[in-house]
């Protein structure tokens, strides 16, 4: 869309909006009527880890979303010369899962615990039993659970339970509301009528009716949306919650909220069965589309949905590039302390790069990237290290190429299980986060790790909060009968242009090798958890 265009989408509140709230960074998107992005804002955050319990406070998501809209506003009046005023739709997403409870003042009466918790075994456990259906850790009933037996006082106090996503779209909307793929993350899905799963509820409020508590399970859970459907409008306390400087006028119809996955399948085209996708960044999880049911419960996979409800298996790893992101902090350390001082995308681009030079098996090198707990490989907590053989070749592209693999390696383990056990189909499986910001490297390496061609599109770098707005775009533009599926291949992604990298045979096998080095190496790694205690 020509800068001309643009301007005037905007001025007549012809543009959509999409809000992401990631692990490092806020972002938000601003699209034109061919769905291309206009304008963009960011602001960086980081979760904290405070008492065991990794959290972020409320007030940095209301201090980091005013800042991220900020950014945007002044980069539409930077680039086009008029404040942004109006919005056709509106979107936000956030990161999955994890618990908010909110009591009357609809605040919480928690600290936030995020999907990167690990400290729900004993609930996932039970309801997996109880539903004969696989509750990660990380997903609200299982942190809800674990807060019953921990015999928690904020319990009797809950009137919702919600998402980051689902308490921020609240507070713009009144409406307490889910998109069912981010709903699919508190609580299993019946996707053939795109809500929870009724004979499950009731298995819960059995199980716990003797607590007496006040609330049935449903009373406290969002209300399920599927893609499309109306979720409320901006409210005039939303907007200045967005913008303080009331420039926001109110009355942009939202759409439902999703989580980073759903946006992530928006923003991939990947809402179809037999397509799948990969997001790596600070965590990283495969969506795969299902054509049927799986055969049996698997604790490594999760069953979500896609935005309009279809069942889809996730292979979710808590750990990804942040010990990627440690190690280049260090290298450029050193640069600087040799006077060579490099700046961070150089960094990068020499790892992601040196790697694709490296042996295929890494030259006996393994690293454990666990910065956190991983449910996938049965830890608990992490301790990042490097593990090698006395014999092993310790070059620089090999380490890096340990880095690569050991971001992903994890995922592969999840993945086997998928094609292998239950012989699930891949049509396409795209890329997108920071993991494939270095061109090649990162998709070749997933290539050979999954043996699955992968796909990068040219637009994989907006991400999620792109995703969201071609979801607030389908809220307010689909025409009748016009299913998601159809409104993304047709209207969003006609002619997108993209790179795909099939598996190399030799990169294949070796990493195979290295992802058996690295399963050997999880036995240090599960006695460094044991020794090294705060």
């Amino acid at each position: 869309m020509d800068n001309e265009r643009a301007r005037e989408a905007i001025r007549a509140g012809k543009a959509a909006l999409g809000v992401e709230l990631g692990s490092t960074r806020i972002k938000a998107v601003l699209i034109g009527e061919d769905h291309a992005p206009i304008a963009m804002g960011a602001s960086d955050w980081e979760n904290r880890l405070e008492g065991g319990v990794w959290t972020y406070h409320m007030d940095d998501v209301w201090g980091g979303l005013r800042a991220a809209y900020a950014a945007l506003a002044a980069d539409v009046k930077a680039r086009y010369g008029v404040p942004l005023e109006r919005l056709a739709a509106l979107g936000v997403s956030a990161m999955m899962h994890g618990y908010l409870p909110l009591g009357a003042d609809d605040e919480p009466l928690t600290a936030f615990r995020t999907w990167r918790n690990t400290m729900t075994e004993q609930a996932a456990g039970e309801l997996t039993e109880l539903f004969s259906f696989n509750i990660p850790q990380r997903w609200s009933i299982a942190h809800l659970h674990q807060a019953v037996l921990r015999g928690e006082s904020h319990l009797p106090d809950i009137k919702r339970l919600t998402t980051l996503a689902g308490y921020i779209h609240l507070h713009l909307t009144g409406r307490h509301a889910l998109g069912v793929g981010e709903a699919s993350g508190m609580f299993p899905i019946d996707s053939d009528k795109c809500d929870y799963d009724q004979r499950m509820i009731d298995r819960y409020d059995a199980l716990v009716a003797d607590k007496g508590f006040p609330w049935k399970l449903r009373d406290i859970l969002p209300q399920v949306l599927c893609a499309g459907d109306d979720a409320g409008t901006l409210t005039p306390e939303g907007a200045r919650l967005l913008d303080p400087t009331g420039a926001l006028q109110p009355g942009a119809p939202l759409a439902p909220a999703e989580g980073d996955a759903g946006t992530g399948m928006a923003a991939t085209n990947s809402v179809a069965a037999r397509t799948g996708n990969v997001s790596a960044g600070t965590s990283v999880f495969a969506m795969v589309v299902l054509e049927k049911p799986l055969s049996r419960v698997h604790t490594e996979i999760d069953m979500v949905t896609t935005p309009t409800g279809k069942p889809v298996a996730m292979v979710h790893c808590n750990n990804c590039t942040s010990d990627i992101n440690a190690w280049a902090g260090m290298l450029s350390g050193f640069c600087k302390a040799a006077g060579k001082p490099a700046d961070m995308g150089e960094i990068y681009t020499a790892l992601f790069t040196a790697a694709l030079s490296g042996e295929a098996d890494c030259g006996g090198v393994a690293n454990v990237c666990y910065l956190s707990g991983e449910p996938v490989t049965g830890l608990a907590e992490g301790r990042p290290m490097i593990v090698r053989q006395p014999d092993a070749r310790m070059t620089f592209p090999n380490f890096a190429r340990a880095l690569l693999d050991g971001a992903i390696v994890t995922l592969k383990l999840g993945m086997d299980i998928l094609v292998r056990e239950e012989a699930v189909r891949i049509d396409a499986l795209l890329g997108h986060g920071g993991f494939f910001k270095t061109p090649v490297a990162g998709q070749k390496l997933l290539a050979a790790a999954l043996r699955t061609p992968v796909s990068v599109m040219e637009t994989a770098g907006e991400g999620g909060p792109w995703g969201m707005a071609l979801l607030a775009a389908y809220r307010v533009n689909r025409a009748p009968g016009e299913t998601l599926e159809d409104y993304l291949q047709n209207r969003v992604f006609a002619g997108a242009k993209g790179s795909r990298i099939e598996p190399d045979d030799a990169d294949a096998q070796g990493f195979d090798r290295y992802a058996e080095r690295f399963t050997q190496a999880l036995a240090a790694e599960r006695a460094a958890v044991e020794a090294m205690r705060d």
